[in-house]
């Protein structure tokens, strides 16, 4: 289970900067965070991927993040636990789910807004949610997330952009 102060820890430091002293806290929903920035202005919901042994090149997290002013609400973006083979699928597994990302060095994406749309609402009533790839190296590896509280940090950070229009 992830602790409430690894996830505050986790958005300071992959959010950090001179910003971090401007961000708000809006709550702590299970896992999950919600975080309002009004200097950018944007907010966000953030988890840390559920514990394993493997070897990870970073530490993966999911963001579901709302720019009011670019008029972009729910946007998920995954960073992963390692470098991406270039070129090889990566699929996230949801529900009764396959959806196949968009994908960086790192990090992946869905690939349209209606990905987008289905992977948020999927998030609400799911409990967790898998994303599988292959590394640089050619190993298969995955990444999972606990998704009590998704829905609530979402939700608040959505309000909380609301105010900042």
């Amino acid at each position: 289970m992830i602790r409430p102060l690894a996830c505050l820890l986790l958005a300071a430091v992959v959010l950090g900067g001179a910003a971090a002293d401007a961000r708000e806290s809006l709550g702590l929903y299970g896992g999950w965070g919600a975080f309002r920035d009004p200097l950018v202005p944007r907010c966000y919901a953030i988890a840390m991927a559920e514990p394993n042994a493997r070897a990870r090149d970073y530490q993966p997290y999911v963001a579901i993040g709302t720019w009011p002013r670019r008029s972009s609400r729910s946007q998920v973006h995954f960073r992963l636990s390692r470098r991406l083979a270039s070129g090889r699928p990566v699929t996230l597994r949801i529900a009764d789910r396959r959806i196949v990302l968009t994908a960086g060095e790192a990090d992946a994406w869905p690939r349209n807004d209606t990905d987008n749309a289905a992977i948020v609402a999927a998030m609400r009533s799911a409990r967790t949610m898998t994303v599988s790839a292959r590394d640089a190296r050619g190993r298969t590896f995955a990444d999972s997330w606990a998704l009590p509280g998704a829905a609530s940090a979402m939700d608040a950070a959505l309000i909380a952009c609301a105010r900042l229009r």
